[in-house]
C-alpha cells in the first residue's frame, strides 16, 4: 500500500511507545474496522489495511529505526507485504502466526477453507481503572460494553426468514473463484469477492440485521481483579467476546472470542509503586535526624506503623518495612514498604532556636576530603571534556 501517513499517528500512539503499547493499539484498531463489522465500509477496510501496514512496520525494530531515522523513504527496499491487495482474514492470520498465535487480535482463527480449525470470534478489550488501595486487596467491577451477537430473527443467516437464498453467480456457489497472474502462467484461487465465500447471496435482507447476520448489544458483567496487577495488564474473560463472522459460521457456531478488560492503576497521592515495593518519602527535622527518632508512618491498608530513624540518619537515606508492599501476582507474597528519608529544613526559626543553632554551629566542623574520590573525577571529566 502506498501509505503515506505517519504510521505512529495510524495507530495513535507516541514515537516512544513501547511494543506491547504498540501491540495493543493495532488490535483494538483491527477489529474496530475489520471489513466483518463495517460490511460494505470501504472507509473502514482502507484504514483497516493502513494500520496493518503500520503496524508491521513499528511491531520490526530494525525497520522501524529506519522508519524513524529517515521516514518513508528508509523503507524501501526492505521486504513487506502489500496489504491492499489481502484479504483481512488473512492479514490477522499473518500476525497470529507470527506472535505465536494470539487469540486477542480478534481473528477467527479458522482459515478460509475451514478445514482443520474451529471456527473463532473476535476478542473485545474495555478499561477500568482502579485504586493502589484496591492492588492490594483485588477489587470487583462491573463493566458495559458492545458486541455482535447472532440475529435471533435470522438466526444469523441475513436473510429474511422464510426466504429462501440464491446462488452467487460469480462462483456458482463454489465459495472460490480463480483469476489468472503474471500473463496467465499462475492461477490463483480466492474467497469469491461477491459472496465472501458463502455461495449464496441473499435475495431479501433481514429486517432487523440489514443482513449482517449479527445485530449490536450491550453486554453488563462483573469482572473480578485480582490482587497484584499491574498497571497496563489485562483480565481475560473467556467467551465474552464475539461469536464466529458469518462468513466462518452463519450460525455462530464455533468457539466465541475474549473479554479483555484492561486494568489502570490511579496514581497515589503518598505512595509510589517499584514493582511489587511501594515507595514512601519520610520527612524528618535536623534535630530527629541527628539525635535518632520514632515517627509513624502511614500505610497503604489505612493504619500506621511506628518507626525508627536511627541516630546520625543522612538525608535520602533508604530502609525497609518488610512485607508491607503490594503482594505479587502469582504468589501472593508481598513486597517492601521502601522509606526514603527526607530532610527538612525550616524556612522560620524562633528566636530561641536561632539561638541555639547558633550556639551548636559554633561547635560545628565539617571536614571536607583532601582527595576527592574517583566518582567526582569522572563526573568532573565529563563536564570538561576530559577523557582519562
Amino acid at each position: 500500500m502506498a501509505v503515506t501517513r505517519d504510521y505512529y499517528e495510524i495507530l495513535n500512539v507516541e514515537r516512544s511507545a513501547s511494543g506491547d503499547e504498540i501491540k495493543r493499539a493495532y488490535r483494538r484498531l483491527a477489529m474496530k474496522y475489520h471489513p466483518d463489522r463495517n460490511p460494505g465500509d470501504k472507509a473502514a477496510e482502507t484504514k483497516f489495511k493502513e494500520c496493518a501496514e503500520a503496524y508491521e512496520v513499528l511491531a520490526d525494530g530494525d525497520r522501524r529505526a529506519r522508519y524513524d531515522k529517515y521516514g518513508h523513504a528508509g523503507l524501501r527496499g526492505t521486504p513487506g507485504h502489500d496489504f491492499s491487495s489481502m484479504h483481512a482474514e488473512d492479514i490477522f492470520s499473518m500476525f497470529n502466526e507470527i506472535f505465536g498465535g494470539m487469540g486477542s487480535f480478534g481473528a477467527g482463527t479458522r482459515s478460509r477453507s475451514g478445514r482443520g480449525r474451529v471456527a473463532r470470534g473476535y476478542d473485545l478489550e474495555t478499561e477500568v481503572e482502579i485504586t493502589l488501595e484496591e492492588v492490594l486487596s483485588g477489587a470487583e467491577r462491573d463493566v458495559e460494553f458492545k458486541r455482535l451477537d447472532v440475529c435471533n430473527t435470522c438466526k444469523g443467516s441475513g436473510g429474511k426468514p422464510g426466504v429462501e437464498p440464491i446462488i452467487c453467480p460469480m462462483c456458482r456457489g463454489q465459495r472460490q473463484v480463480a483469476r489468472a497472474e503474471l500473463g496467465g502462467m499462475f492461477r490463483m484461487v480466492t474467497t469469491c469477492p461477491q459472496c465472501t465465500g458463502r455461495g449464496t447471496l441473499i435475495s431479501e435482507k433481514c429486517p432487523d440485521c440489514r443482513g449482517a447476520g449479527r445485530i449490536s448489544v450491550k453486554r453488563k458483567l462483573t469482572v473480578r481483579i485480582p490482587p497484584g496487577i499491574s498497571d497496563g495488564q489485562a483480565v481475560r474473560v473467556s467467551g465474552e467476546g464475539e461469536p464466529p463472522p458469518p462468513d466462518q459460521s452463519p450460525s455462530g457456531a464455533g468457539q466465541r472470542g475474549d473479554l479483555h478488560v484492561v486494568v489502570r492503576v490511579r496514581q497515589h497521592k503518598v505512595f509510589e509503586r517499584d514493582g511489587n515495593h511501594l515507595v514512601l518519602v519520610a520527612p524528618v527535622g535536623f534535630s530527629q535526624a541527628a539525635l535518632g527518632a520514632t515517627i509513624e508512618l502511614p500505610t497503604l491498608e489505612g493504619d500506621a506503623i511506628t518507626f525508627t530513624v536511627p541516630q546520625g540518619t543522612q538525608h535520602g537515606r533508604i530502609m525497609r518495612v518488610e512485607k508491607r508492599g503490594l503482594p505479587d501476582l502469582r504468589s501472593k507474597e508481598r513486597g517492601d514498604l521502601v522509606v526514603i528519608v527526607q530532610l527538612v529544613v525550616p524556612k522560620k526559626l524562633s528566636e530561641q532556636q536561632r539561638r541555639l543553632l547558633e550556639q551548636y554551629a559554633e561547635t560545628e566542623h565539617v571536614e571536607v576530603a583532601a582527595e576527592q574520590p574517583r566518582w567526582w573525577e569522572k563526573l568532573r571529566d565529563a563536564f570538561s571534556g576530559e577523557k582519562k
